[in-house]
């Protein structure tokens, strides 16, 4: 931080010869010779990082309220599950759409927009809860909205950080390493809460986190974007399904993009699908939940580690690092699977969190850096589209499986999985030999041949 810090005050003096930044003021000391954003920590990101953050901690409590709240009122686990499934199937099934509609205006007042929007359903849950009158469908219903609202807000997250850090790799690092402490502290604070106070008491939090994160973004003053980047709103329908056409064109023409994304299939349904779920069953029942926790902590506290190993190291290859860090994550199910000392269960999930640490900057960084500003909120909806529709095929099957085959060695087939998966993103040319891009001014990326393989 400090070197960075020191590379900022050094070019405050020459940011002041410039006639004109449009539509942009920069803090003093995040000024640069050109007109474009700071390597990384300026006023703008520190209020985009915390925004992040804090929506982060209240995501992470949501799971426990439900199963507090739903569980206190007589549902059972299939209650809770279905409560959950409402939000992600819109979310997954909306969030490309929302890609377009990013596209086509303004990304901070939509993230605004739907942060809001949440607040607004997260408050009617809370008040639910407080009164004790608890239906499930109602409760489904706002975790749809909830979906929806995540679906227009998440599009935009990918083209908000170029714009604020020219250090992009450095800008999610640092925003990894926020959400994975928000990971760490959002279910022991939801814990907290539901011992001291009601489930409605951390459905009112969760509405406070999404008003934090909402007067943040209303506080941050992004760049303009160039005029080829810049959305058009109001085209009709026909329009928008151009541009959804658009964005799947882009989509397919990068051959290390939907390389990636296919293989991140694979891994979905057999490696991180299945080990969630019976990472918990095994060791709440082996072990205890107590023990249960300390693993969850440690996975926590890994991808914090990973996060700081991408803010240093500046591979040419990103996405060939990344998938080298992917081979990390045997280590977590093998050694559930095998039936292994809570310590040594606790070493692997630190170690697989800082491999899928590592890989998600490696990979989020070559996205926003390789794509044009123009598409990259369609590309990010359809990446994350791609990457969220088989988990829940993952999370189902898990079950049966376990059934058929015992779940430990279900475990130990996603182990093996996870190092094929890696193994497959490595044989891949296009995704191997990807050669890391650098942004030369905002809204631009300049991709040196590379954005199309």
């Amino acid at each position: 931080m400090t070197g960075t810090d020191a590379r900022q005050d050094s070019t405050t003096g020459h940011g002041r010869r410039h006639r004109h930044i449009p539509q942009t003021r920069w803090p003093r000391r995040a000024r640069r010779t050109e007109a474009g954003p700071p390597p990384v920590w300026s006023r703008n990101f520190a209020l985009f990082f915390a925004a992040r953050a804090v929506a982060r901690l209240g995501d992470t409590m949501l799971p426990v309220a439900l199963a507090a709240g739903l569980l206190e009122h007589g549902y059972g686990a299939g209650a809770v599950g279905l409560a959950m499934a409402s939000t992600a199937a819109a979310f997954a099934g909306l969030v490309v759409f929302g890609g377009v509609v990013a596209d086509r205006f303004s990304t901070r007042r939509l993230m605004i927009g739907a942060d809001l929007a949440r607040l607004v359903t997260q408050s009617l849950a809370a008040s639910l809860f407080f009164a004790g009158h608890v239906v499930l469908w109602q409760i489904c219903v706002i975790g749809f909205v909830n979906g929806v609202a995540g679906a227009v807000f998440q599009p935009g997250v990918a083209s908000t950080v170029p714009r604020l850090a020219a250090d992009i790799q450095g800008a999610n690092g640092a925003i990894r390493i926020a959400e994975s402490a928000a990971q760490l502290a959002g279910p022991a604070v939801a814990g907290l809460l539901v011992g001291f106070a009601s489930p409605g008491g951390v459905f009112a939090a969760h509405a406070a986190t999404y008003a934090a994160s909402a007067l943040c973004l209303l506080l941050l003053r992004l760049p303009p974007l160039p005029e080829s980047a810049r959305g058009t709103a109001g085209r009709g329908m026909r329009a928008f399904r151009a541009d959804l056409v658009q964005g799947w064109r882009e989509f397919r023409s990068r051959a290390w993009l939907w390389g990636v994304i296919t293989v991140w299939c694979l891994y979905m349904i057999a490696v991180w699908g299945p080990t969630v779920p019976l990472v918990a069953t095994e060791v709440v029942q082996h072990h205890g939940p107590r023990a249960y926790g300390l693993v969850n902590s440690a996975l926590g506290a890994g991808t914090v580690v990973g996060g700081v190993l991408a803010l240093r190291l500046r591979p040419r290859r990103m996405l060939r690092a990344g998938a080298l860090a992917l081979f990390a994550f045997f280590g977590f199910p093998a050694a559930v699977g095998a039936g292994l000392g809570v310590a040594v269960m606790a070493a692997g999930a630190a170690v697989a969190g800082a491999g899928m640490s590592f890989w998600s900057v490696m990979w989020a960084t070559s996205v926003q850096t390789q794509v044009p500003a123009d598409v990259l909120n369609r590309i990010h909806a359809y990446d994350v589209a791609g990457s969220l529709a088989m988990m829940p095929v993952g999370q189902a099957l898990a079950g049966p499986a376990a059934g058929v085959l015992g779940a430990g060695h279900v475990l130990l087939v996603s182990a093996v999985t996870s190092v094929v998966v890696a193994a497959t993103l490595l044989v891949i040319p296009a995704v191997r030999d990807l050669v890391r891009a650098e942004p030369d001014r905002p809204g631009h990326r300049h991709l040196r041949g590379h954005s199309r393989t």
